[in-house]
């Protein structure tokens, strides 16, 4: 697996991991708040091949309370 695979998968599984966490009971969500936003930032670009080719993230319906 590539490098930038590797730290792709194993952030979204931590992340995965984080939000399960914060549905238990008794869970530090003091925690979850704080460590949620870092992880979430610190995910490296997608690998090739995980969206099709063309896909634009931006694209699409417009949800309520878009702007």
């Amino acid at each position: 697996m590539c490098p930038n695979c590797e730290d792709f998968a194993r952030t979204v599984l931590l992340l995965g991991q984080l939000a399960l966490y914060a549905d238990t009971d008794g869970a530090d969500l003091d925690f979850v708040d704080a460590v949620s936003p870092a992880l979430a930032a610190s995910l490296p670009e997608p690998p090739s091949g995980v969206f099709p080719d063309g896909y634009d993230p931006d694209d699409g319906p417009t949800y309520p309370g878009d702007v």
